[in-house]
């Protein structure tokens, strides 16, 4: 039995698309804040805690909001005060994300799945890994070929289990909340992961303070790319159904701060989103200190059970 209805253009779901319970109501109605401003509503399933975002676009249809420079991960553009912010916070994180991946792990062999332009790549090449790269965007993956001249794969090759050899470290940086099925997504993860290896998944968590306090104007709900929205414990579930044990949870310092101020712009809080995002974001910062589980994205990083 299916567990949706496929129109020509939407994905409504009838019962829980990673449980299949039947126990499922609205939680909340918000929109597209960044690119197309049409409504979403986001449903709860009571049996396993996932919220995923209802009546989504098709995978046919999708790719038309992610077509703009407001969408920063695809998109090299330093035009205006948030992409500013975001790509000098960047090379901050690149060096965040390479002493996390040091300290798990001493393998050199590095797979990113949803690498965007390809910047973590080409980081982690210049520090002697072996990279590769796989990538939904063809804008995206054709610029971190013809720029960095990475080896950036499409996700068919992922899908179809055809990428080659295994790795030793494998990252997904906010990428499992856009993929349609993330039981496929993962299945081929712990096929392509050493026995020893370690995988990282980077999420943003709606329970967080931020996350609370924003509800429909959360700019980490990010409707419709954002199909799945996940709690601590819901990732903890999902990975242990696909055979991965979560050994470590690290909170992203950065996020509450980015998503705080984005979300202030979305309420419209004109010249004092600024001010008021970096409150916020520092109250949301300092409640997950030595509780990673209420960050505002929490990376978990997974080993093989």
């Amino acid at each position: 039995m299916s567990f949706f209805i496929l129109t020509m253009s939407t994905i409504h779901y009838q019962q829980c698309p990673l449980c299949g319970s039947h126990d499922i109501e609205k939680a909340l109605a918000t929109r597209d804040h960044s690119i197309s401003g049409e409504a979403f509503d986001l449903c709860d399933c009571h049996g396993c805690g996932l919220r995923f975002t209802q009546n989504v676009p098709a995978p046919e249809q999708i790719g038309r909001y992610y077509q703009s420079e407001n969408y920063i991960s695809h998109s090299d553009t330093k035009k205006g005060l948030i992409n500013r912010l975001y790509h000098a916070a960047r090379d901050y994180m690149l060096r965040n994300k390479q002493k996390l991946v040091q300290s798990l792990s001493k393998q050199h062999r590095l797979l990113d799945v949803g690498c965007g332009t390809g910047y973590f790549m080409n980081h982690m090449r210049g520090q002697g890994y072996e990279v590769l790269g796989v990538e939904v965007d063809e804008g995206a993956r054709n610029f971190g070929i013809q720029q960095f001249g990475l080896d950036v794969r499409p996700p068919a090759e992922l899908e179809a289990g055809t990428l080659p050899g295994k790795f030793g470290v494998i990252s997904m940086w906010h990428v499992l909340e856009h993929v349609y099925d993330p039981k496929l997504y993962l299945r081929r993860l712990h096929e392509l992961l050493e026995a020893d290896g370690v995988l990282m998944i980077a999420v943003p968590n709606y329970t967080s303070k931020d996350g609370q306090k924003y509800a429909a104007h959360w700019a980490a709900y990010d409707v419709p790319r954002h199909l799945w929205h996940f709690s601590p414990r819901t990732l903890t579930n999902l990975a242990k159904e696909m055979g991965f044990q979560v050994v470590g949870k690290k909170g992203m310092p950065l996020d509450p701060f980015y998503v705080s101020l984005l979300s202030e712009k979305y309420r419209g809080r004109g010249i004092l989103a600024l001010p008021l995002g970096a409150w916020n974001g520092l109250r949301s910062f300092l409640s997950s200190l030595n509780r990673p589980e209420k960050a505002s994205s929490i990376i978990y990083v997974l080993k093989k059970d």
